[in-house]
């Protein structure tokens, strides 16, 4: 009996989440288009592996500059590298570097604004002062300044694109939680004697998750272009780590009459994966948003 009613209910929570989706689909077409182009990476990234025709890194000097055809559906570069193996790759550094980068940067902004909304004072001052030098340096110029000081490589690119995000989190964050620290749920918390950490772990962290969502949605397409902007310039991961910007720099001038489609492919798939971090946090934040609910 139990067993079955176990199954019922994970049937219905089953339903709700399935008409959650296609109400979404259906209210915001763009933003479900962008959710499947990022599935499509995903799964590129996941299975790369497998999907890829060619060994991304090995060199064939008989085929350089071959232009897209059958046996190589976007050419080779000048060291015979097949361009849709080192794509299909290369979506796996971009999403490791976006997703790593976005969901810590926003996460420790996340709790860098609820307790400065929380405490106030002198903390409060402390942690927006900081944040207040932070933001005064644009996001590409401190990320340079930060690949520079570290060294070059995937885990540096990381953490050079994390910690500018931070305070940009944080400060909108901090917005939200001010208007919840006043909040009869908070001063009742409070009334029985909840410490300061229950606090914000259980009332105040839960109740900023809309605005966090939708920050970390709109990081995740800064970081693929801070990541490739960095590759570019040659402070991002090294060769022969297949990464977009790489590509890019790679076909650069130099090739850029002889073999346009190294540019090119590389070049799309940046648009197409930012155009598809955009669409999917404006419709985040849209659906989130209980002002725009009808």
């Amino acid at each position: 009996m139990q067993t079955d009613l176990f199954q019922e209910r994970a049937l219905r929570r089953v339903a709700r989440r399935q008409n959650i989706v296609v109400r979404f689909i259906r209210r915001y077409p763009l933003g479900a288009m962008g959710a499947t182009v990022l599935l499509i990476f995903a799964f590129a990234a996941v299975f790369a592996d497998q999907l890829a025709p060619y060994d991304p890194v090995a060199n064939n000097f008989a085929v350089m500059f071959r232009p897209p055809g059958p046996q190589y559906l976007l050419g080779t570069d000048n060291f015979g590298r097949d361009v849709l193996s080192r794509i299909i790759f290369g979506s796996r550094t971009a999403l490791l570097v976006a997703f790593t980068s976005s969901f810590v940067g926003a996460t420790l902004g996340a709790l860098l604004g609820v307790v400065s909304a929380y405490f106030g004072g002198r903390v409060d001052d402390l942690i927006q002062r900081v944040t207040d030098i932070i933001l005064a340096f644009p996001l590409i110029i401190l990320a340079l300044a930060m690949v520079a000081a570290l060294g070059t490589g995937t885990l540096n690119v990381i953490i050079a694109i994390t910690i500018p995000m931070i305070p940009r989190v944080s400060r909108v964050i901090r917005a939200s939680a001010l208007a919840l620290r006043e909040m009869p749920f908070v001063e009742a918390a409070r009334a029985i004697g909840a410490s300061d950490v229950r606090i914000i772990f259980q009332h105040l962290l839960p109740n900023v998750v809309a605005p966090y969502l939708v920050m970390l949605t709109a990081f995740l397409g800064q970081a693929i272009l801070l990541e490739a902007s960095l590759s570019f310039l040659g402070l991002g991961v090294a060769e022969p780590t297949p990464a977009w910007g790489l590509m890019l720099r790679g076909a650069a001038t130099q090739f850029a009459e002889r073999a346009p489609w190294l540019a090119l492919a590389p070049g799309i798939a940046i648009s197409l994966a930012v155009f598809a971090f955009n669409l999917l946090g404006d419709a985040l934040r849209d659906a989130l948003d209980p002002r725009l609910r009808v």
